[in-house]
């Protein structure tokens, strides 16, 4: 596997090489100085150049970074599909090689540069031919960090998060796995991730990022809580999908009222309680039921 240094060797001397391109910078992790550093780190890479159309044509152009597994464009992709897309201003490149590394390479023109420099604060200057890269602050993950909750926010979660639970039980009960699993995985297991992203970064001082999808959530619960959170992954069959639904709809509720505790939000516990008996009622309704109650 090549070194962080040859990587960067690389980057730097097809840029240094190349009068099209006439700077370089860096996004993504390895532009955050809080993350560990491991051997799946992608090198998240923009290329500002004169035009994209030469690039593009090229069809030997990503060769150079070295001998792909696999590689995707983006952009050339959502072409396929109809959509529109602007490859004369950027233009993707996401590259895996054989020997691990990774390279996402985005190129852009100095137009777009002008707009998008710097809205993201996870970003490194590498290179500047011609001073066209505008003065930043040092990069930092601030735009990452888990968000104090507003009360609507709050609100909107907790009744959300009961409103539609039932509709699990209510899929769970027409024998609809894949539609459970679905309402489950997109939005009543979202209700509890969020409240623990609230509460972790309430036992932090809000100066955490918890990562992408969550995933460093675990760090900051308790192992019992995880442990539970888990299990709600376990929807191979009828049975532990209700264990699923029933111990999330439990886990929210003992979490979603410390949260509002430490903000001093209110929790509607009597709209919580009639969701969950209605869950349970329906958990029990026979298959031959022709009336709910």
């Amino acid at each position: 596997m090549r070194t962080e240094k040859e990587m960067f060797d690389l980057i730097l001397g097809v840029a240094n090489s190349d009068e099209r391109i006439r700077a370089v910078y860096m996004n993504g992790s390895r532009a955050n100085p809080n993350v560990k550093k491991d051997i799946f780190q992608d090198y998240d890479i923009v290329y500002v150049v004169t035009e994209t159309e030469s690039f593009i044509s090229d069809e030997n152009f990503t060769s150079i970074f070295g001998e792909p597994i696999i590689y995707q464009e983006p952009d050339k992709l959502d072409k396929m599909r109809g959509l529109e897309v602007d490859i004369k201003s950027s233009y993707t490149y996401l590259m895996q090689f054989t020997d691990g590394n990774r390279i996402d390479l985005h190129i852009q023109t100095v137009e777009v540069l002008i707009k998008e420099y710097g809205t993201d604060k996870l970003t490194v200057p590498l290179l500047d031919k011609d001073n066209c890269l505008p003065q930043i602050p040092a990069s930092s993950d601030e735009d990452y960090l888990v968000k104090k909750p507003t009360y609507g926010e709050y609100f909107s979660c907790c009744n959300n998060f009961w409103w539609v639970a039932p509709y699990c039980a209510k899929g769970l009960w027409r024998k609809e796995i894949l539609f459970t699993i679905e309402v489950m995985n997109s939005y009543v297991r979202q209700g509890v991730l969020t409240m623990l992203y609230w509460y972790a970064g309430s036992q932090t001082d809000f100066k955490v990022s918890i990562g992408k999808a969550n995933k460093y959530l675990k760090e900051y619960i308790d192992l019992d809580v995880w442990n539970r959170l888990m299990s709600t992954f376990n929807m191979g069959d009828y049975e532990s999908s209700w264990n699923a639904l029933i111990t999330t709809c439990e886990l929210f509720a003992e979490i979603a009222p410390k949260v509002g505790n430490i903000f001093e939000f209110e929790y509607n516990y009597a709209e919580a309680k009639r969701s969950y008996e209605f869950i349970n009622h329906i958990k029990e309704l026979p298959e031959t039921a022709t009336e709910i109650y």
